[in-house]
């Protein structure tokens, strides 16, 4: 199947992927009270407690740390979040897909969508923090949807990679999860990159895309400033590379995913 008759496949099933999405929304606020507000009052709790914390018993000297922690903590979580999800997105869909064919991606590209809607609603929570704490936003901060394209590309093809692979290998959703939580301690989501020793700096700053994703944010939300085209350059190559080699991977092992659901 060539690029241009599978887009136009996934196209077709288009009805399908919006009530998968509504359908993961949904799930994950079904019988809460505050439903759709814990999208947002979540973000802010976790943010409280780590401002306590990091900034009274670590003592970082970084100016709004309130934002600067936020900032990190949002982009970070949609990729835990979003990968997390879509790892088991195929073996938990084994029932469905050995009784009709449906495009086997669509249900890892709407585990990662879903993600993104808690994203955005995500954000409304840094809003708050912004205003509470008096940052002025510059035109610049209209930069920001460029940054959420990069980091939504990036994590469909870490998903598809990881869906895939969850098809031969289960345990790979238990590895996931062990890596993330080291991923995150390497990437500066609640310290500052000044304390990075400089002999591994380079290495912190070009081997991690999560540096390069999270940078970029803050230097539009909260510094003000225009993307720095470094990153962006740096970013933009990351999200390709990783999702042309998701597409690939996932593609070339679909045709045996029945035989191990």
């Amino acid at each position: 199947m060539n690029k241009n008759n599978y887009l136009f496949e996934l196209f077709n099933y288009r009805e399908l992927f919006n009530q998968l999405v509504i359908k993961d929304i949904k799930l994950k606020y079904r019988r809460s009270y505050l439903g759709y507000i814990w999208s947002i009052l979540n973000p802010l709790l976790m943010m409280f407690v780590l401002v306590i914390v990091f900034s009274n018993l670590f003592k970082f000297d970084i100016p709004n740390f309130a934002v600067y922690l936020l900032t990190g903590q949002v982009i970070f979580g949609f990729i835990a979040e979003a990968t997390s999800m879509a790892v088991n997105s195929i073996t938990s869909n084994a029932s469905l897909l050995k009784k009709t064919y449906v495009p086997k991606s669509i249900f890892t590209i709407a585990k990662v969508t879903s993600s993104l809607v808690n994203l955005l609603f995500s954000l409304v929570a840094l809003v708050l923090v912004m205003i509470f704490t008096q940052v002025e936003p510059t035109l610049n901060i209209l930069w920001f949807p460029i940054v959420i394209l990069q980091v939504y590309i990036f994590g469909l093809g870490i998903s598809l990679i990881l869906a895939a692979m969850a098809v031969f290998f289960r345990d790979i959703q238990y590895l996931w999860g062990v890596f993330i939580s080291i991923w995150m301690y390497l990437t500066p989501i609640i310290y500052p990159v000044s304390i990075i020793p400089k002999e591994y700096l380079w290495a912190y700053q070009n081997f991690n895309p999560m540096y390069s994703y999270v940078q970029q944010f803050r230097s539009v939300v909260l510094e003000g400033s225009s993307l720095p085209i470094d990153l962006l350059i740096q970013g933009t190559i990351w999200s390709l590379v990783v999702l042309v080699l998701g597409i690939l991977i996932f593609k070339r092992k679909q045709e045996e995913f029945i035989l191990f659901i």
